[in-house]
Order: C-alpha cells, then sequence, then structure tokens
C-alpha cells in the first residue's frame, strides 16, 4: 500500500483519487481553494473516459447528470445545413457520449470519496523529493509527506518543477465565449435537442445539453491577440460576444440573447514533455499535457491518466515507484501526445474554414478523429500491456 498525495481537486485528482483507493491504497487530495465551486460549464465524458468510469460504478451517475444527444446537426454560418452525419465521431464501442456540468460532475466524484481524504485552502508551493518519499510544502506554512505526491494541479502547475522540466503554456491565437442558458429560453432547441455546431470563417459557435437536459452548454471561438494569461474564468461581455457573431443566422443570435452573462476562456497549449516523473512524484491531466479543446479530450486523458496510474501501481510499494512511474509516463505520453497533435491539427482545420469548403472540412474533421482512434481507446487494457511488457 502507498501513502499518496494528490495535489489538485480538478477532475484529474479526484478521479485519481477514486481510482487508486479502489486498488487499497491510502490517498488524501490538496486543493487550494477553500471550497469546490461550480466553475466552468460543459464537457463532454467521452467513451474512452465514460468506460473507465463504470469500473468504479461510476456510470450511472454521469448518465443521470448528464445528457446524450445521441446525433448531432453541423450547419453554416447562415444557418444551411451541412451533409455531414455523426459528427464529430462515429460511434465508438465503448458506449456514448454524455455531455455533464462540470461542477456537477465534480460533485460527483467528491461524493464517492471519504470527507476526511478532501483537504481544502492547502496551496501548494513547493514540492521536494527526497530520498524515498516526497514532501509538499504548503502556503499556510505545514508539510506534508507522503511515498508518491501526484501533481494534478492544473495548467500553472506548482508541482511540474519538482519533476525537473518547465514548459510554459502558449496560447492558440483564439479564445471562448462561455454561457449557460436555461433550455426553455431556446425555441430552437426546444424542438431540436441535438448537439449543434454552427461554422463560419474564423469562428465557430457551439451549443450543447447538460444538467439532465435542462441547460444548454454554449461556447464561442473567436479569434483573440490575448496571451495565454488570461484566465478561461474571466468575466467577459454579452454585447462583445454578439458582436463577434453579427450576421450570424437568427439561431446563433437568439442563443446569445438569452444569455445572462458570459465568461472569457483562454485557449492554452503546452509541447509534450519529456518525462513526468521522479522517483515519488508524477504528473497528470493539464499539469502534464495541456491541449487545445476542439476534439474535447482534456478532461477525458485526466482521466485515462488516473485509471492508467491506478493500473500500474495496483499492489505497488514505495520501493517499486520509480520503475513503475517510468512504465506510466512512457505509455500516457505516447497517447496524450498524439491527442495533443491531433487537437491542435482539428483547430487548424476549424479556423481554416472559409465559405465555400465548410462540408469538406466538417469531414475532414471527422476522418481526423475516427483515423487516430481517439474515443476507442482503452487506458486500463493499454496500461496493463504496458506493465506486462516491462
Amino acid at each position: 500500500m502507498l501513502n499518496i498525495a494528490i495535489i489538485g481537486a480538478g477532475i484529474g485528482g479526484l478521479t485519481a483519487a477514486i481510482a487508486l483507493r479502489e486498488k487499497g491504497h491510502r490517498v488524501n487530495v490538496y486543493e487550494q481553494t477553500s471550497e469546490l465551486r461550480a466553475i466552468g460549464a460543459g464537457f463532454g465524458v467521452l467513451p474512452n473516459a465514460m468506460h473507465l468510469l463504470a469500473t468504479v460504478g461510476l456510470d450511472e451517475g454521469v448518465q443521470r447528470i448528464g445528457y446524450s444527444a445521441g446525433t448531432s446537426i453541423v450547419r453554416d454560418w447562415a444557418g444551411n445545413r451541412l451533409p455531414v452525419e455523426n459528427w464529430p465521431q462515429k460511434p465508438s464501442p465503448l458506449g456514448s457520449t454524455y455531455a455533464v456540468h462540470r461542477g456537477e460532475f465534480q460533485q460527483l466524484l467528491v461524493s464517492k470519496l471519504p470527507a476526511e481524504a478532501l483537504h481544502l485552502g492547502k496551496k501548494a508551493v513547493k514540492v521536494h523529493q527526497l530520498d524515498d518519499s516526497a514532501r509538499v510544502d504548503f502556503g499556510d506554512g505545514t508539510s506534508i509527506t507522503a511515498d508518491l505526491v501526484i501533481g494534478a494541479d492544473g495548467i500553472r502547475t506548482a508541482v511540474q518543477e519538482a519533476v525537473g522540466v518547465e514548459v510554459r503554456p502558449t496560447g492558440e491565437g483564439i479564445m471562448a465565449y462561455r454561457a449557460l442558458v436555461p433550455i426553455e429560453k431556446l425555441s430552437w432547441a426546444l424542438e431540436d435537442q441535438r448537439l449543434a455546431i454552427w461554422f463560419g470563417p474564423q469562428r465557430t459557435f457551439l451549443c450543447y445539453l447538460v444538467s439532465s437536459g435542462k441547460v444548454m452548454n454554449v461556447v464561442g471561438y473567436v479569434p483573440s491577440d490575448r496571451d495565454a494569461a488570461e484566465s478561461w474564468s474571466a468575466p467577459g461581455a454579452l454585447d462583445e460576444l454578439r458582436n463577434q457573431f453579427e450576421g450570424w443566422e437568427p439561431r446563433v443570435l437568439e442563443t446569445i440573447d438569452a444569455a445572462e452573462s458570459t465568461f472569457k476562456w483562454g485557449i492554452f497549449d503546452r509541447p509534450s514533455l519529456p518525462r513526468w516523473s521522479t522517483r515519488s512524484i508524477t504528473l497528470l491531466g493539464d499539469a502534464a499535457h495541456a491541449m487545445v479543446p476542439h476534439l474535447g479530450q482534456g478532461a477525458n486523458q485526466a482521466m485515462e491518466d488516473a485509471f492508467a496510474l491506478a493500473t500500474i501501481l495496483d499492489g505497488a510499494d514505495p520501493g517499486s515507484l520509480p520503475e513503475l512511474l517510468k512504465v506510466y509516463e512512457g505509455v500516457r505520453i505516447d497517447r496524450t501526445s498524439l491527442v495533443q497533435r491531433v487537437s491542435r491539427e482539428a483547430g487548424r482545420l476549424y479556423r481554416d474554414f472559409g465559405n465555400d469548403d465548410m462540408t469538406k472540412k466538417a469531414e475532414a474533421i471527422s476522418d481526423l478523429i475516427t483515423r487516430n482512434h481517439i474515443a476507442g481507446y482503452d487506458a486500463i487494457a493499454e496500461a496493463a500491456a504496458a506493465l506486462a511488457r516491462r
């Protein structure tokens, strides 16, 4: 059994805590905020993560709080439907996609953990590799020591430095406006509840239902010259959002007008890291592989990390950690580097939409996702295979 400290109570950190506790390890999660708030908006729990959650009994909870649209409808900026089926990805043998509100999903994960395993108001400021363990120093002057420290503390990670690599996030030249709108305020959505996306030159508008189908998650991607320091939760102005989509079809404008508030979201990326681990410290999620959102895989990759690590550490003791962490980072660096690259390629296709080739580009994005087996990947099976090969 290992004594494990996880830094960060986001989706990756909480999922890792659940998966590692299932393997019999003692796990504590340390989160810098004083309360877990429902920050963010919606995201899709894709088949590659959904089947992992089923192994710890969380699939029914996801189905309860989420919404599965089944199919999608793709239009251009003027409202003309594009003849693209099953966009953006073909059905996966691993199951369905469920769109969830990030805050509701976070609370679902918290409900799976004992209260004493979650420590709020604990900002990690420094992590030290010791001889056969690691120490975390917190901003309140306290410290803890653990057999393994996992940095799940996001894109502005404090743990990455302890691994001996530091790669700064970079902006992509775009940003997103996010909003949540009750479905009863959208006449078009009451009639058609599929995932809806509109493509236009340099801009994309995306809508899908979360919160058991009661709330529409709205995302508008637009060009931006802001750098990577822009907070993804910065308040935005609705008139700025409307100006960005001036002249687009009525359903888009109705959705913007129905929103009561919006938040700006900086789009970040990070080059692949050469390594994630020391003898007693490792990374997962955005701390290791921040990626642009064009495949919707960021949170899903963090969950893959969590279950892969738990699979590899099944039965581990402190003496076996250095070897096992190399197995973990080996299988996960290959996978996440691929998803990062394909996400970037999809982003370039999104931004390159012109007035005469939208169907072709939409099909190219779908083919890109399907060809690279993004949603059909079994992280547990791949981790077990990597462990057997060591």
